[in-house]
Order: structure tokens, then sequence, then C-alpha cells
């Protein structure tokens, strides 16, 4: 499985963007996914998940902001960052899971979102 991220960019604080990423491959195997971020000079942080059975969870940082969804038939999950903050600047990287796996099997290359005040 190759996992392909894209969509950052540099915003206002206020802002939004949306981070896809896109699966090819052996799609058939993935289960979950979801995304990671590493701001600089931090621990990663896990942001959201998605299940197979599109449950979601989020970060309470992320809660009520962020929106991950995917597409299925397109192979691709999405991050919908609304209400940017400065402190969401960060590396983004994409992870996909096989079923009956509870950590990242797979990690797309990061995609970096700066957010400026």
């Amino acid at each position: 499985v190759q996992l392909q991220a894209s969509g950052g960019g540099r915003v206002q604080a206020g802002g939004s963007l949306r981070l896809s990423c896109v699966a090819s491959g052996s799609v058939d195997s993935i289960h979950d996914m979801g995304w990671y971020r590493r701001a600089p000079g931090k621990q990663r942080e896990l942001v959201a998940t998605i299940t197979g059975g599109g449950n979601t969870n989020y970060a309470d940082s992320a809660k009520g902001r962020f929106t991950v969804s995917r597409d299925i038939p397109k192979n691709t999950m999405y991050l919908q960052m609304n209400s940017l903050k400065p402190e969401d600047t960060a590396v983004y990287y994409c992870y996909a899971s096989r079923s009956g796996y509870h950590y990242p099997n797979y990690w797309g290359q990061g995609t970096n979102v700066t957010v400026s005040s």
C-alpha cells in the first residue's frame, strides 16, 4: 500500500485547509486510517482516526474544528481543517492500518501546514 498526502499550505489563523490522502496498491487490506501531526519541537500527535465502518475519533485539540472522512471508491481520506490556529502548524502524516492491527502499517510522506497569526 502506498499513501500520497497532499493539500498542505500556508494560511492565516481562522482559515481552512483540506488535506487528502490517496491510497494505492493493496487497498482492500486497509481497515482504519487517520492523521498524525508533528509540530516543531513537539512529539507526534494523533489528530483523527476513521475506521473501515466510518467511526471517527479526534484529539481534543481537533474536536469541533477538524473533520475526517473517507471516499472508499476513490481510496481517499480527507481531513477538513477549519478555524485553524497557529498551534496547528505541523507536518501532517496520513496512515493506514490493516484489519486487526491497532497501529499504523503504512505512512504517507507528510504535508506541511503553516498557520500564521
